[in-house]
């Protein structure tokens, strides 16, 4: 009865302020009276807005989030990691950054000294570049040393092959000029090239990329070259392995949505330290089922596929494309529905209603995606306590989760409360969504 009273002195409140058009004044206060008598007034149906007032448009709402906004995106690379997080962040991700190796030069190692000693003395008749630091460290290294000329006047009688662009930037620095490049970058095409030509009796010298690519160096072994094998640098796992733990923990509790992945070795000691901690069952189930392996080109891809995770790649192997083929593929996994007249789009920590970003806590997001496995159904309280981490058996925990979700959405009726049951979406009757789909 006292809700009812409310209501009405709201409405007639609401009415008086309609009338006349302001807010009526606090009671003790004089309002001004109208300029125009009560009697020569017109009446409320039949007035016109003032010419000078504009009207009130409601325009439609622009989204202003980025393609990846509500996606947590994995960073293993231990090199230009910040380039690729900045161009992640401009695209609405979060990110959580865990370089799986490092990088330690060998500019004061005797074995590259005496690569590097054995090739001026006897010139090879080709020589591989692999990598532009690698290629770099090299020449830096033989001019500490006091070789770098003559390490440069033996590179410039050899056949020079760069593995991709950056390494005939990087030779062409150095005052030398590449023979020939693979389109692929692929050191596969650059095997096929090699052995098609003809290496038997050929003396061959490869810059390895911080790990000896056994296939490659004994295929041209078999078909009879002498590789010289030029360590510039290695990679070597992250003095704290803390941030990849983290990394890994959040790729096997589905916390993260993608991992990007820009090198071979990174991909491999990511692998090597979930076998550590007796998590690479785990790792790889949630690679092949859940969680995005995107790499920046085939090459890097081979550890991951070689245990059977599937993998996304850029045509163009940089980290721009890298970026927009995670910009095209993350939402197009994202599961939208028709609820309450509203579009439900379901991202990683974040939703979409009606194109406008929402994020909602883990909690909520658990519910939301146990809702959206049985879209229209009823899901009990006791299984919606079991989605929720720690909350024991105590069931008043969903509905606390749930008014936390309800109101992280902003549209509280999306999810409806069957009395005595549980939850379900409020699935548009007209979905092509079909009742129970999983």
């Amino acid at each position: 009865m006292h809700d009812q009273q409310e209501q009405n002195e709201q409405q007639q409140q609401s009415e008086q302020q309609e009338q006349h058009g302001r807010p009526q004044a606090p009671s003790g206060r004089q309002e001004q009276p109208d300029r125009q008598p009560l009697s020569d007034r017109q009446p409320l149906s039949d007035r016109q807005p003032p010419s000078d007032r504009p009207q009130q448009t409601q325009e439609p709402r622009r989204s202003v989030h980025g393609p990846l906004a509500g996606f947590t995106i994995g960073v293993t690379a231990a090199r230009r990691a910040d380039e690729l997080g900045a161009l992640l962040h401009r695209r609405g991700a979060t990110v959580l950054h865990a370089p799986a190796l490092r990088i330690v030069p060998l500019a004061d190692d005797a074995e590259l000294l005496a690569a590097t000693k054995e090739l001026i003395d006897h010139a090879p008749d080709v020589a591989v570049a692999t990598t532009a630091i690698g290629f770099r460290g090299w020449v830096e290294a033989a001019d500490g040393w006091g070789y770098g000329e003559e390490l440069l006047a033996c590179l410039r009688g050899v056949e020079l092959l760069a593995r991709g662009p950056k390494v005939k930037g990087a030779i062409r620095a150095a005052g030398l000029t590449e023979e020939w490049s693979p389109a692929s970058e692929s050191m596969a095409e650059v095997l096929d090239r090699l052995l098609a030509e003809g290496v038997s009796g050929r003396r061959i010298a490869l810059q390895l990329h911080g790990e000896p690519l056994p296939g490659f160096v004994e295929s041209l072994r078999v078909a009879g070259a002498d590789v010289v094998l030029v360590p510039v640098y290695r990679w070597m796992p992250p003095e704290d392995l803390a941030p990849v733990d983290r990394l890994l923990d959040a790729v096997v509790a589905r916390s993260l949505d993608a991992v990007t992945f820009t090198s071979a070795p990174a991909a491999a000691s990511l692998l090597s330290r979930a076998e550590t901690r007796g998590q690479l069952e785990l790792l790889l189930h949630a690679l092949e089922h859940d969680v995005l392996a995107a790499c920046v080109g085939p090459v890097t891809a081979l550890p991951l596929q070689a245990r059977g995770i599937p993998t996304v790649q850029p045509e163009r192997f940089r980290l721009g494309p890298l970026v927009q083929v995670l910009g095209a593929e993350l939402p197009s996994r994202a599961r939208t529905f028709p609820v309450a007249g509203r579009r439900l789009e379901i991202r990683g920590h974040a939703v979409l209603v009606d194109d406008e970003l929402r994020p909602v806590p883990p909690a909520g997001m658990a519910m939301l995606r146990a809702l959206s496995r049985r879209p229209g159904w009823v899901v009990s309280r006791a299984d919606l306590l079991g989605t929720l981490p720690g909350a024991g058996r105590d069931e008043h925990a969903v509905e606390t989760a749930m008014a936390r979700l309800r109101t992280a959405l902003g549209v509280p009726k999306l999810i409806q409360t069957v009395v005595k049951r549980g939850y379900r979406l409020a699935l548009d009757p007209a979905a092509d969504t079909k009742y129970g789909d999983v």
